[in-house]
């Protein structure tokens, strides 16, 4: 039983770093789309 429980903390741990990851690294869409240098590919 305490190794599931370890099991569990952990997982919450490396899923609160997750978030907290993907949340800095996310831009608005009027900035991710707003680039000078689009280009469009395909015919």
């Amino acid at each position: 039983m305490k190794v599931f429980l370890i099991a569990v903390a952990t997982a919450i741990v490396l899923a609160g770093i997750g978030v907290v990851t993907l949340n800095s690294m996310q831009e608005p869409v009027s900035e991710a789309f707003s680039s000078a240098t689009s280009v469009r590919l395909g015919a």
